[in-house]
């Protein structure tokens, strides 16, 4: 400190720290309640993890996606064979949401162009936009005008009528 300081400004650090006046002989049972809890539960549940972990280390699986095998559409079904039915209309709910996905990452393809472009998109943005429209015109006419209740039985019933009027124009 400079020798010309004001005292009053910057008065001189206590020589010795003052104790602290306890009130009570008794210790803090927060303390206490804290202390069991971490040795009784949570040290040895992380100590097991590690251990587990450490174990598995070599073979890291990653839970990113389930893999369904493919099994019979409903057509390859025998009647009566439930089971069938009911795996084939899981399998097309799995189809229905992959191609909803599909459409939805081309779109954003599209919008993407379509921004980074501006208003000369429908030239710069050739490729996508014909991408865009075979892919929603697949989707429409697979899945479009089946309802809120859209199953793999009504999707099986709109394709074989469109084939009927295919068969009956030609």
């Amino acid at each position: 400190m400079p020798k010309d300081h004001d005292k009053d400004v910057y008065p001189e650090p206590p020589s010795r720290t003052p104790v602290v006046d306890r009130q009570s002989v008794l210790p803090n049972p927060a303390l206490i309640l804290s202390k069991l809890f971490y040795y009784s539960v949570d040290l040895p549940v992380t100590t097991f993890r590690d251990i587990v972990e450490g174990i598995q280390s070599g073979k890291k699986s990653h839970y990113y996606h389930q893999k369904f095998r493919r099994v019979p559409e409903l057509t390859q079904c025998q009647e009566g064979d439930y089971v069938c039915y009911y795996e084939a209309e899981m399998q097309w709910r799995r189809d229905y949401k992959v191609d909803q996905e599909i459409v939805k990452v081309i779109q954003e393809r599209l919008r993407a162009c379509q921004q980074r472009e501006g208003p000369s998109y429908r030239q710069n943005c050739y490729k996508e936009l014909q991408q865009f429209e075979e892919v929603s015109k697949a989707f429409q006419s697979r899945y479009g005008d089946l309802g809120a209740y859209a199953s793999a039985r009504k999707c099986l019933m709109k394709q074989k009528e469109r084939m009927m009027a295919e068969q009956q124009t030609a």
